[in-house]
């Protein structure tokens, strides 16, 4: 009776041992899910930047003076340079997300902290502006404008996300959009004129309804 069990078991092994042989035979190898991711949102950064640059440059000139300012005003250059930095790393922060354990809790943190170190600028700036405020640059749509350069890198960075393994879509979503939102946000400040409260209104409002709008645009994507 012991063989006869014995020789089932062994039986019942061999046969499952086969059943996965015969379900592995067709697998193929599966390309890690976010590999080149660095380089990829590099990219996206560069090309998202370039985007509305050379589109906001078409629709109206910088404001005359401001490479002086940005050379003669160390505090105004700070800003801007604070503001790159700050988009970057809400850039990395966004596609990362989108893939499982690729975005520490401490770095989204850090994203937080840098992004709210720039932003805070301009409400200081209410008691101790960077630059002497002035309508000098001011351009008639610039809220239309940041809304409309930011959908095109906000529609390109959730499009990738939806490739990837995103846990949470829609959190990672609106932090794209936040971080494209930013880019033409940010760009205003040299290409509009400089006022805390003309910036915090018709340029770092507009770019930041992008992170709610990014929302409904990863939905519909994500249905397509």
């Amino acid at each position: 009776m012991k063989f006869a069990q014995t020789n089932g078991g062994r039986g019942a092994v061999k046969e499952g041992s086969s059943l996965i042989d015969k379900l592995t035979d067709d697998l193929q190898p599966v390309r890690p899910v976010g590999r080149g991711l660095g380089l990829g949102i590099l990219l996206w950064f560069c090309l998202s930047t370039a985007y509305v640059v050379t589109t906001s440059s078409l629709l109206g000139p910088i404001r005359p003076g401001v490479l002086d300012q940005l050379l003669a005003h160390p505090r105004f250059l700070l800003e801007t340079l604070l503001g790159v930095a700050a988009i970057a790393i809400l850039a990395q922060a966004g596609l990362r997300s989108a893939v499982p354990a690729a975005l520490p809790r401490h770095w989204l943190l850090f994203t937080l902290g840098v992004t709210l170190l720039w932003l805070l600028n301009y409400p200081l700036g209410f008691f101790s502006p960077s630059l002497e405020p002035s309508m000098l640059g001011k351009r008639p749509h610039c809220y239309l404008e940041t809304l409309i350069l930011a959908l095109p890198p906000a529609l390109a960075a959730i499009y990738w996300q939806n490739r990837l393994f995103p846990l949470k879509p829609l959190q990672s979503a609106a932090i794209a959009g936040l971080a494209a939102g930013m880019i033409p946000a940010l760009y205003m400040q040299i290409a509009c004129m400089y006022a805390p409260g003309h910036i915090l209104m018709w340029h770092i409002l507009p770019g930041a309804l992008m992170a709610l709008l990014a929302v409904p645009i990863s939905l519909c994507i994500k249905a397509l």
